[in-house]
């Protein structure tokens, strides 16, 4: 019985490291997912702020937690098409990898 517990204690102390980064490279999935998702709002933010003549920058700006901002590059794609990359965040967002995530958007245009 003694040895059986032991044993337990052994591959709980194996297993952990593993766990732990499973868990690590899950959340950075999470993150990855968020900061897209988070980049193709502030895209559309500046894509309605250019076409209102507006500043787009700072639509894309307000659009994004303050973690996201630093880095935050806006660009004129054509039209009222904005595109937007943001440095992708490691772990915490207040920790960034070379990395970028971008999105594009613009406004349909009206007519009949």
């Amino acid at each position: 019985m003694l040895d059986e517990c032991g044993q337990a204690a052994a591959e709980l102390v194996a297993v952990a490291p593993l766990a732990l980064v499973v868990l690590l490279v899950g959340w950075q999935i999470v993150l990855a997912g968020q900061t897209l998702w988070l980049c193709a709002h502030a895209a559309r933010a500046a894509a309605r702020a250019a076409a209102v003549g507006r500043d787009a920058a700072a639509a894309a700006r307000s659009a994004l937690p303050t973690e996201l901002e630093q880095g935050l590059r806006v660009s004129h794609t054509g039209g009222d098409a904005m595109r937007v990359e943001v440095p992708m965040p490691l772990i915490l967002r207040e920790w960034r990898t070379p990395l970028t995530v971008a999105a594009s958007a613009g406004l349909p245009k009206g007519g009949s």
